[in-house]
């Protein structure tokens, strides 16, 4: 079925979600290397919407066109327990898609076979999809990853939703010289899994399948909606092979890579900050994630619509 018959259309990245065992930290940290500020969750959610429901357990960091949500799990209640386990070093750890008719998308996910789960990681048995603020949720096992779906509606934290809005110049007092997102990384054994859900059912297209030469990843570069996801699988001995590692035969949130426009200034700045600089080519460079707030940042002066990442 072609992408424009369908009943729904994604229409941007959601959120991506870094779990972080410390919010100042993960604060601190966004306004030495990116120079942006972050925005604590209590701001539109000051009073618990529920009992033993917690606030102020996130963040939100706007970077070019994508808004990452970092979540501090101990801080994380709902019911009056604990809804993630404590984290020890930071990862990202789930990205969705705002749906324009996510009711139809929920129909047609269950009518291929796909389970869908609540916020609580309960199957869900219903039909139709009552709608409203929350999402719901790919089950890991049958989509590879836990992928958000939400209604498009206008959450005061992300400026994206807003009629008009485009991606901001780069200024002079960026220190990094972002001028978006190049590509999210995830990581699979299973990269067919991964294209059935984003090719087949919400419309994707593959640009071309390649290899990233730094991370030492392989595999198909999808764009959908705004973003482009690399679902690449590692080589072995490599860092993004020790990523995986853990959550196989599930697939793992990897890394973000961004467009800059000086890779030296980029890189001089980084090292000024404290970062390690894993790899490095003429084009691209990839920070050690144990300096990087758990992320193998990338930043490359290359578009990944035409090539390979090297």
């Amino acid at each position: 079925m072609a992408s424009t018959d369908r009943p729904f259309r994604v229409k941007m990245v959601y959120h991506p979600k870094i779990h972080v065992p410390s919010l100042a930290e993960a604060e601190d940290f966004y306004a030495r290397v990116f120079g942006r500020p972050s925005t604590n969750f209590s701001v539109v959610m000051p009073n618990p919407p529920a009992p033993g429901h917690s606030v102020g357990y996130s963040t939100f960091t706007a970077i070019g066109d994508v808004l990452i949500d970092n979540l501090e799990p101990r801080l994380y209640l709902t019911g009056g327990v604990q809804r993630y386990p404590d984290v020890e070093s930071p990862h990202l750890k789930a990205i969705g898609w705002y749906v324009e008719g996510v009711k139809e998308l929920y129909r047609d996910l269950r009518a291929r076979g796909f389970r869908l789960v609540d916020s609580r990681d309960q199957i869900l048995e219903a039909d139709e999809w009552a709608g409203g603020p929350s999402p719901f949720h790919t089950f890991e096992a049958d989509a590879g990853m836990r992928y958000d779906f939400f209604e498009v509606f206008p959450f005061p934290l992300d400026p994206r939703v807003n009629e008009g809005w485009t991606i901001p110049p780069v200024s002079d007092d960026d220190p990094l010289g972002i001028e978006h997102a190049s590509h999210h990384t995830i990581l699979t054994s299973q990269p067919e899994r991964a294209l059935e859900l984003t090719v087949d059912v919400l419309g994707a297209e593959v640009i071309h399948t390649g290899r990233d030469d730094l991370r030492g990843v392989s595999g198909p570069y999808v764009r959908l909606a705004d973003a482009v996801f690399h679902f690449a699988t590692p080589e072995p001995g490599s860092a993004a092979a020790a990523d995986a590692s853990d959550n196989e035969p599930l697939d793992t949130y990897h890394a973000i890579t961004w467009k800059v426009v000086d890779l030296e200034r980029a890189a001089r700045h980084l090292e000024s900050e404290g970062l390690r600089i894993a790899h490095r080519s003429d084009t691209a460079l990839v920070t050690d994630p144990v300096s990087s707030l758990g992320v193998p940042w990338g930043f490359t002066t290359v578009s990944v619509s035409g090539g390979d990442v090297r």
